[in-house]
């Protein structure tokens, strides 16, 4: 058990345990996993920024130390593994007692443990679109196709380059001026990975699948995120108009802390194994014998 956190955890074993709750996730879920978040644990940015959409499609020399980097980083997230928090997480929605995850990770690690039904708000690095015929490609294939147009030049770059979020990496202007960037196989257009750059918005019914989830959930438990970003606290901001309780586990201080009935400041790797192995010794077991104690309507939502 967690030095100091026996009865959060409990707590939290309980309020699942009596509702029926959907999970939003954020990048402090995956730094157990070796890809590392743009924030500290006190919640500051980091000395780096990422690259904006309209900084992506204004320049070539923007896109090309985007992909040059991605492509020495692209490793670390392919062979990224969950972690103890998504097993956890994908074992409570196998058993009944979460409805889904909203996530704002884009490292496809919650698919990989398992999880079935699973909400990408910033979408997937695994996926790649032309921004001129609108192709979708695999990121593999584009990563190989990469490395003939670059011979040599991926895998000693991924050596030596360091760890960056979300597949980034960090190179040397020579190294970003020497990197040949392919275009879609389809029409020879500007590639970009299918996610959302900041600057962008989410999509419209990517969000409405996502409320409908909070929406229909009895509580919400949010695992790794500071919720510094709009796209994730306004899931949190509905669930406390529709007072609906709220969890939080992360390390540091979050945006939405005041509107949390519990908050444990304790990683998601270790809490949430605690959490599914306090409710398997039956930790708050409702009288009547309901899992959830019949407080809440089933789920809803995108499948």
């Amino acid at each position: 058990m967690i030095r100091g956190a026996e009865a959060e955890v409990h707590r939290l074993a309980q309020m699942v345990r009596a509702h029926l709750t959907v999970v939003l996730s954020g990048a402090g879920l995956s730094t157990e996993s070796g890809i590392p978040d743009y924030r500290g644990p006190d919640g500051s940015l980091r000395a780096r920024t990422p690259m904006s959409y309209r900084e992506f499609v204004q320049s070539a020399e923007n896109r090309q130390r985007y992909w040059a980097r991605s492509a020495a980083g692209w490793a670390r997230i392919r062979e990224a593994r969950p972690n103890a928090g998504h097993l956890a997480l994908a074992g409570l929605e196998a058993r009944g007692i979460i409805s889904g995850v909203i996530t704002q990770n884009v490292d496809r690690l919650h698919h990989a443990a398992g999880s079935r039904r699973v909400i990408e708000l910033h979408g997937a690095l695994a996926d790649v679109r032309c921004l001129d015929c609108g192709r979708l490609e695999a990121r593999e294939p584009l990563q190989r196709r990469i490395q003939a147009a670059n011979p040599g030049w991926t895998e000693s770059a991924a050596a030596a380059a360091a760890a960056a979020p979300d597949g980034d990496a960090e190179l040397s202007p020579r190294e970003v001026r020497t990197f040949c960037v392919p275009g879609c196989l389809a029409c020879g257009g500007t590639l970009k990975p299918d996610v959302v750059f900041f600057g962008e918005n989410v999509p419209a019914p990517r969000v409405e699948q996502a409320m409908q989830l909070v929406d229909t959930a009895g509580a919400l438990l949010v695992v790794g995120s500071s919720l510094a970003v709009f796209s994730g606290f306004r899931f949190v901001r509905r669930a406390a108009e529709r007072g609906i309780p709220i969890a939080i586990v992360n390390q540091g201080s979050t945006r939405a802390d005041e509107l949390a009935e519990l908050r444990i400041h304790a990683r998601t790797g270790e809490v949430l194994p605690l959490v599914s192995a306090a409710l398997e010794d039956g930790l708050g077991t409702d009288p009547t014998g309901d899992e959830h104690g019949g407080q809440a309507e089933p789920a809803g939502g995108p499948a």
